[in-house]
């Protein structure tokens, strides 16, 4: 063999030699980048085992305070009432009894409560039954007086008095005169409990206004409470309350609370005072064969079939020390030179003409929740001008004026059908009621009497005053 031919071989099996030290090196370098990830894989699976262990105490401690913080929240659950009292009203043997009374629907009231905290809210055990009731004493007081409930001077103070001593978390605060008193009042305690987490349950017993419509809307945005609320129902709720009806739980305790308003029966503050109907007006009969030129703008004014002034016949009825002290409210506005009358049908009925159809629904609900004084807009004076706590200040058009008496003719006069009085401004029929029909949509829990119902409206006779 040639020497360059070794040469050739030699060469061959360098570049192999080199080949395979490169090899060597590369797998010691593959190696080495190994066991540096099998240290930083070792390091990390150590770090985590202690992070997972010291987790797993956290969570033990954290489920321990939990548990804890449990345990104190149930310690002393409670539902809270809260209740308007222009919305929810006593029913009148409980106000009567006075003091009694107080404490009789206390008891009734958190006996309703309970049963109802049992039946629809099985998980909360043995509540402690807060309420708290908001009225205007004073308004109170007066409505029903207007209502005609017999009532002690002192009576609803006394009732109160027992209502509030007769159970530790039960208590019925005075808000003072004032529009939206109570519902702020209300307001502001509502979103206290509300998050609450002692509070399982927020009872919420208002008027259908609204002012707590748009409140109970804005609960619902805040989040889902629709479960930790529920609506009591005195008086009936109205339309604009149907939608949360449906929203929130809703109950009425019908053994405590009057589902109708106390309904004012008389026609006037003035007419109070005098000591009865038979003395001042003649009976329908007498009134349309001889018409009896009796005025409230006048003392005396002889009356027809008497043939006394009206002050003289009242002197005689009453003893001295009973004579009565009314004030005699003048119109302001300078009355019309025509004549005023007393429309009546054949049966001798009295018809007003007023069509309650033609009248929007939005403008009558808007002036009712505006709180106008019905005597300063419609008469020309409130008796009470500078006490009252109904509005004086708007300016009216002639249309809110005509609306405005649709309103008062909702509230049932007294004297009803056989009302003589030309400047009543009160509803002698049912104004949902029509002809023939001897009821209405509101059934029997409507204000106005039974006869009040299905009046002819076709006036044949007219009474001139």
């Amino acid at each position: 063999m040639a020497a360059q031919a070794y040469l050739e071989r030699y060469r061959q099996i360098s570049a192999l030699d080199q080949q395979k030290n490169d090899f060597i090196e590369e797998l010691l370098q593959r190696v080495t980048t190994l066991e540096n990830s099998f240290q930083q894989e070792k390091l990390d699976h150590e770090r985590e085992t202690r992070f997972n262990r010291d987790i797993q105490l956290h969570e033990m401690e954290l489920m321990d305070q939990i548990s804890r913080i449990k345990t104190i929240m149930d310690r002393e659950p409670f539902v809270v009432l809260l209740l308007d009292g222009e919305g929810i009203i006593f029913k009148d043997e409980f106000l009567q009894l006075g003091e009694q009374g107080g404490r009789n629907a206390a008891k009734q009231l958190w006996t309703s409560l309970q049963g109802y905290v049992t039946a629809n809210l099985s998980t909360i055990t043995e509540p402690k039954i807060m309420t708290k009731i908001y009225l205007d004493v004073k308004g109170f007081t007066e409505a029903c007086s207007r209502g005609g409930i017999t009532l002690e001077a002192s009576a609803i103070g006394e009732f109160i008095r027992g209502f509030n001593e007769s159970t530790s978390f039960f208590e019925i605060v005075d808000v003072g005169t004032g529009k939206n008193k109570a519902h702020d009042k209300i307001k502001e305690a509502f979103k206290l409990y509300l998050y609450n987490c002692h509070c399982h349950q927020l009872f919420l017993g208002c008027a259908s206004t609204e002012e707590y419509a748009r409140f109970l809307e804005d609960v619902l945005v805040d989040g889902d409470f629709t479960g930790r609320v529920s609506l009591l129902e005195g008086l009936p709720f109205d339309k604009e309350f149907d939608t949360l009806k449906s929203t929130y739980r809703t109950t009425k305790f019908p053994d405590v609370f009057r589902s109708s308003k106390i309904a004012p029966t008389w026609t006037a503050p003035w007419k109070n005072s005098l000591p009865s109907r038979g003395l001042l007006t003649p009976s329908p009969t007498q009134q349309f064969q001889t018409p009896a030129p009796l005025s409230r703008t006048s003392t005396s004014t002889s009356m027809s079939g008497l043939g006394v002034p009206l002050s003289t016949a009242v002197a005689n009825k009453l003893s001295p020390s009973e004579t009565p002290d009314f004030q005699v409210v003048r119109p302001k506005v300078p009355s019309s030179t025509s004549p005023k009358a007393v429309e009546r049908n054949k049966y001798g009925q009295r018809v007003d003409r007023l069509d309650f159809k033609s009248i929007p629904r939005d403008d009558l609900n808007r002036l009712k929740k505006l709180k106008l004084c019905n005597y300063h807009f419609l008469l020309g004076e409130c008796p009470n001008e500078e006490n009252c706590y109904h509005d004086h200040d708007r300016k009216l058009s002639r249309q809110e004026l005509h609306i405005l008496s649709a309103i008062a003719r909702m509230t049932p006069c007294r004297f009803g059908l056989d009302c003589d009085d030309v400047e009543c401004i009160y509803g002698h029929r049912c104004p949902q009621s029509e002809p023939g029909k001897k009821t209405c949509f509101r059934g029997e829990t409507c204000r106005f009497e039974p006869v009040a119902h299905g009046i002819d409206t076709n006036i044949v006779k007219v009474t001139k005053i």
